[in-house]
């Protein structure tokens, strides 16, 4: 049996996104299973470049796994012959310009979002990667989740009927970092480092509504910083500039309404950290991260308002559990093995450097909405 090795540079791997789902349950994982099989036989192994800024990170990462290849040098590893791919998890104001470095090295690109810090920049380097001829990917990992697939086989196999609304809840609470540490990098509440939750969920949310139900057409979002001061991991008190809540009202083909608040400020009283409930003419949904159930039109019950007696109806008790029908592996992990398909034998992949692009530009007009308080609608980027 035929193994190609297939060089990585992984930057940003020392992040907690960067090590935990991609290093170490996505490539690493790969290569636990012996490698990703190939239509033809062969079998692809990933060869992990690891590139940061910290050298004692980046050894005591290495030595942890076994791994002997890794750099800050980022430019001396792009120029490597062995090197086919190129993964960024790097804050986001610093990845345009590691992705430009990338494709003028001639490597494909796979990347996590926001492709960038506007929509301008994120399609130049769309265009920047056709030109080159370079393969271009952006992670969509929500897609991947076990619920939100069961939703997905539900919008599909036509359910709902006529879908008429989406309402998302996401988020938990952020430790100010003070008396307890925070369980998110500072940086994520500066804007001037790429931080604030409308630009790290919009992109998000943008690829969920459309995959799952339809284009989004028009945008109307109230943010806000409800945390004004937090401490970083140095135990200095920062001033947050970047929001850390986000109310968006979502407008999409077909009439249908999407609701989703985005928060890093809010305590968790549901059963998991993101849940949608999709309400159609046929039936209703709320799907989660793992689960995802039903309430079908012909089992509705009929609630009675009264506000006098206590409520007798367990409500969660009249709905009932999609199944599995399917193994679920880990969301990164699927993706990364289209991604290298896509590289390795040119396999679909859907969700390029234009569909990052349309995620940042969510972003930037839910940022706009806010700054102006006025409802927008989204123009149609092209390619």
């Amino acid at each position: 049996m035929a193994r190609r090795p297939l060089g990585i540079v992984m930057n940003g791997v020392t992040g907690r996104m960067g090590y935990r789902q991609h290093l170490l349950r996505s490539i690493l994982a790969i290569r636990d299973q012996g490698g990703l099989r190939l239509a033809d036989g062969t079998v692809l192994w990933p060869e992990p470049v690891l590139v940061g800024r910290s050298a004692d990170k980046l050894r005591a990462l290495a030595d942890r796994h076994g791994l002997t290849e890794w750099t800050t040098d980022l430019n001396a590893a792009l120029e490597r012959s062995d090197v086919e791919i190129y993964f960024d998890a790097q804050v986001t104001s610093a990845r345009a310009a590691a992705i430009r470095a990338a494709v003028a090295a001639g490597k494909h690109v796979y990347t996590e979002k926001p492709l960038a810090e506007d929509t301008g920049e994120a399609v130049a380097l769309a265009r920047l990667a056709d030109e080159a001829g370079v393969k271009h990917g952006v992670v969509q990992d929500k897609l991947f989740l076990p619920g939100l697939r069961k939703l997905k086989r539900l919008v599909d196999g036509g359910f709902f009927g006529r879908i008429l609304s989406v309402r998302g809840e996401f988020g938990y609470w952020v430790f100010e970092g003070d008396w307890q540490e925070a369980q998110r990098p500072s940086w994520n509440y500066r804007a001037e480092d790429g931080g604030g939750i409308i630009l790290d969920m919009f992109a998000h949310w943008r690829y969920v509504l459309e995959d799952i139900f339809a284009p989004v057409r028009s945008v109307q979002c109230l943010g806000a910083t409800h945390i004004p001061e937090r401490v970083d991991e140095n135990g200095k008190t920062y001033t947050c500039t970047a929001d850390d809540a986000a109310y968006g009202i979502f407008e999409l083909d077909g009439g249908i309404v999407a609701q989703i608040n985005s928060s890093w400020t809010t305590r968790v009283f549901r059963d998991e950290l993101v849940e949608f409930q999709v309400d159609g003419t046929e039936g209703s949904a709320v799907a989660g991260l793992r689960r995802c159930r039903v309430q079908h039109r012909a089992m509705t019950p009929k609630p009675v308002w009264n506000p006098d007696l206590p409520v007798t109806e367990k409500f969660r008790d009249q709905w009932q559990e999609v199944p599995d029908n399917a193994d679920f592996d880990n969301g990164f992990k699927v993706q990364w093995e289209m991604f290298l398909r896509h590289v390795a034998e040119d396999a679909e992949f859907t969700w390029d450097f234009y569909a990052g692009a349309r995620g940042v530009q969510l972003a930037e007009l839910g940022l706009r909405s806010w700054r102006e308080g006025r409802r927008i609608e989204i123009p149609d980027l092209g390619r």
